[in-house]
């Protein structure tokens, strides 16, 4: 198990609590969605991840098998090196290539051999559909250029896990569909993806695990779940069939 909350309470930094309760869980190869209101927790819930914020309150919160309650700053570098974190606005270094972005994160996580750098930029690119970007810089890219050198960035160490904050949120929808494709494909290799949206044309496209985050909670909505259903609650009875653009805030 990557990821194991049972009865977790996470908070903001400002100790404001998000979530109670917490049972969350994510596995090798699984594809996880996070949905919800903005401001509803999903993104909190994603910090806690990737140990930006601190869980103290649950019965058992362990993410890569290290317990969240008992875990030391300086063990925070080498458990990040285990993941691959993507961001809605990319964070590409503007002032490199996209080859001298990649070669940052390796050398900053001890990747000495110059040859095996490049080896390892080359196959990341190719994955990712980006072999001729390589000395390209960012502002020379389109959104979902950017995205795909982030995705590529994020599989340079081979992460167990690899958690997405809205990576389709600056995306148009022919690209947003290309860049969760993607990552669906990265799974096959054991890498769990949990990603949250806002684009829930996405979920019945590319289906996976599916939580909503709503009223302080947590829920698990995959079994039987439907467009219409994770709305009903959250609309006027009036209003039952929504178009897209009603839907994207949720």
């Amino acid at each position: 198990m990557l990821v194991d909350y049972k009865k977790a309470n996470i908070y903001q930094k400002d100790g404001i609590l998000v979530l109670k309760d917490v049972d969350f869980h994510v596995d090798e190869g699984e594809f996880i969605y996070i949905i919800g209101r903005v401001g509803a927790g999903k993104s909190t819930l994603l910090k806690t991840l990737y140990f930006e914020l601190d869980v103290h309150e649950a019965d058992q919160a362990t993410v890569l098998n290290h317990d969240l309650r008992e875990l030391k700053q300086k063990y925070i570098p080498a458990l990040r090196r285990q993941m691959g974190i993507i961001f809605q606005d990319f964070q590409l270094l503007g002032d490199r290539t996209v080859r001298a972005n990649l070669q940052f994160v390796l050398k900053a996580t001890g990747w000495k051999d110059k040859g095996e750098i490049e080896e390892r930029i080359q196959d990341v690119l190719s994955d990712v559909g980006m072999q001729d970007m390589a000395d390209r810089y960012p502002h020379e890219l389109s959104g979902g250029e950017q995205q795909r050198i982030a995705i590529a960035r994020a599989i340079l160490n081979k992460p167990k896990i690899i958690i997405a904050d809205e990576p389709t949120g600056n995306l148009d929808t022919e690209t947003a569909h290309q860049i969760v494709d993607l990552l669906r494909q990265i799974t096959n290799s054991g890498t769990a993806v949990v990603m949250t949206t806002h684009n829930i044309s996405l979920l019945n496209e590319y289906p996976g695990i599916v939580y909503r985050c709503i009223n302080q909670k947590l829920e698990d909505i995959t079994a039987g779940y439907n467009t219409m259903s994770l709305y009903e609650e959250d609309v006027p009875s009036a209003k039952k069939v929504l178009d897209y653009s009603d839907r994207v805030d949720l």
